[in-house]
């Protein structure tokens, strides 16, 4: 190996166009994180494959060149990418991908990506990982990138490119940890792959109002699959999901997946089951962290000769994101802090996610914020699955500004404008409450600054306990996070918050200019 370090239940079929130039596991043990068995026994209820009217209601759905002798990647030599580490194993060559043309996809791919995802030119971890995902011989991948990156894009574009569109049975299947992020991620994909004529399909859990007894539901036949752990698993073990077609599998948040306290069980049920019938599946794992327990444990897994993609740790703190901590003396003072602090100063910068503990402090947070005068709306595992899309979708749309959630949304949850997150109770490990979850507070402040966008984040410590742990925190990115000085002083507020203001005004500024200037270069030509 040569190692560089380097700079549903509804299904659809997208019609074909002209081309453009340019789960949870459900069973008594069931593993506990803070806030979320994810979902309830009811497992299998999922809306029908006919109807994808009824289905989008129901879901909320609408230069790496390796020199042959030291295979060094020279392409990564660049500083910006200093922070990706590429481990590469076999002869393949691979050369990074400046353009998506240089990936060879189809033209209704390139017109997915152009024309209806508005990309330009691939981000830097699909500049590094795509070449590797779509050049044979197909080699199983480990890759690690910020919050935000683009890795969504990076397994969407593969599970599409490897789909034959004549063969109409499941050929890429993803698993994602929650209901959401699998909406999200088949949301992602048919917009992508909108050109294709590619069928997909959404293995979720669904309420009982939709409830298909797995022995009548129909085999499925949709190209793509995107589900969670359970429900895949049940469709597998009833004959319903045939995988002996299936190209490539993909695991997202995958060190969750695999992880003791996650989804280890079914997903290494799935991936053996699927490897049994189909030997030559690719398998894909991304996610934003990999603690060195899972890093192992995954490369232990994934035995065949594999690529690997990793970011250092103190290099994962996300520079986009501006993190402030504030001591407080009590719970009552978040509450203060929150509504004449933060949202008194920061009411036009986007919208904001404040991330709980427990369900219980979601419904007294949301409770106290409503009282005072605030429209929040609160999303937590309790919920049944219609007021949960119902709850998300309205803050895609922009109907709600805030948004209280457990970590529930702390994990791939992608929304543009939200630039604020309020870390009410910092993330700990279930099973010891004075241990930091740091691979959760990533991802919980990965919500602000996607896509390399401007956010901030606020940490409410209350207590020796909050600073004990949010001191390891700081250890773990090796980083230090600033101080608001007093938590009374609106000045100090102002600052921290202007300073944002200041940011994304810039950035505003930026990209007028950027799209100005297209617009000329266009009239020009």
């Amino acid at each position: 190996m040569a190692e560089t370090t380097a700079n549903s239940a509804s299904s659809t079929t997208t019609s074909a166009g002209a081309p453009t130039p340019q789960e949870t596991k459900k069973t008594a043990e069931a593993p506990v994180r803070w806030a979320d068995l994810e979902d309830d026994a009811l497992e299998e209820p999922s809306a029908s494959s006919t109807s994808e009217e009824k289905s989008a209601t129901e879901l909320g759905v609408e230069n790496l060149a390796i020199d042959e002798n030291k295979k060094i990647n020279k392409f990564l030599d660049e500083p910006e990418d200093s922070n990706i580490k590429a481990v590469t194993s076999g002869d393949t060559p691979y050369t990074s991908a400046l353009t998506f043309e240089e990936l060879n996809l189809s033209p209704e791919l390139l017109k997915g990506l152009y024309v209806e995802m508005k990309f330009e030119k691939p981000s830097k971890i699909q500049a590094i990982s795509l070449p590797m995902i779509l050049t044979p011989p197909y080699m199983d991948l480990i890759a690690q990138a910020h919050n935000g990156s683009g890795k969504t894009t990076c397994f969407t574009l593969g599970m599409l490119s490897r789909v034959d569109p004549n063969l109409k049975a499941p050929q890429a299947i993803c698993i994602c940890p929650t209901r959401e992020l699998a909406i999200q991620n088949l949301e992602v994909l048919r917009k992508m792959g909108k050109h294709t004529g590619i069928t997909s399909e959404c293995a979720v859990p669904m309420d009982s109002s939709n409830y298909i007894p797995i022995n009548k539901r129909p085999p499925v036949t949709a190209q793509v699959v995107i589900g969670t752990p359970g429900t895949i698993k049940k469709w597998m073990s009833a004959k319903k999901l045939g995988a002996s077609n299936v190209k490539i599998l993909v695991f997202d948040e995958a060190d969750h997946m695999l992880a003791e306290d996650g989804f280890k069980d079914d997903s290494l049920r799935i991936m053996k089951d699927i490897e049994r019938m189909s030997t030559h599946c690719q398998v894909l794992l991304f996610s934003a962290t990999f603690s060195e327990t899972v890093k192992n444990f995954v490369s232990k897994t994934v035995k065949r000769d594999h690529n690997q993609l990793f970011v250092k740790k103190e290099e994962l703190s996300l520079e986009s994101v501006k993190q402030y901590k504030v001591n407080v003396p009590d719970e009552l003072s978040k509450v203060m802090v929150i509504k004449e602090r933060i949202f008194e100063f920061g009411e036009r910068l986007g919208q904001t996610i404040i991330f709980v503990r427990t369900r219980n402090s979601a419904s007294t947070l949301h409770k106290s914020l409503v009282e005072l005068g605030y429209e929040v709306t609160t999303i937590q595992g309790a919920l049944n699955q219609s007021d949960r899309d119902k709850i998300v979708k309205e803050f895609k749309d922009g109907l709600t500004q805030v948004l209280i959630s457990t970590d529930l949304l702390a994990r791939g949850f992608d929304q543009q404008q939200v630039n604020l997150v309020i870390n009410y109770d910092l993330p700990v490990k279930h099973d010891n409450w004075s241990e930091p979850d740091c691979e959760v507070y990533l991802h919980r402040i990965g919500r602000a600054g996607r896509f390399g966008r401007k956010g901030a984040v606020f940490n409410l410590l209350c207590g020796d306990m909050d600073h004990m742990i949010m001191s390891k925190i700081e250890n773990h990115f090796g980083t230090k996070i600033a101080e608001v000085p007093d938590w009374r002083n609106e000045e100090d507020f102002k600052t921290a918050l202007s300073m944002l203001w200041a940011r994304l005004f810039v950035a505003g500024w930026v990209g007028l200019i950027f799209v100005t200037c297209s617009l000329l270069y266009g009239v020009a030509k």
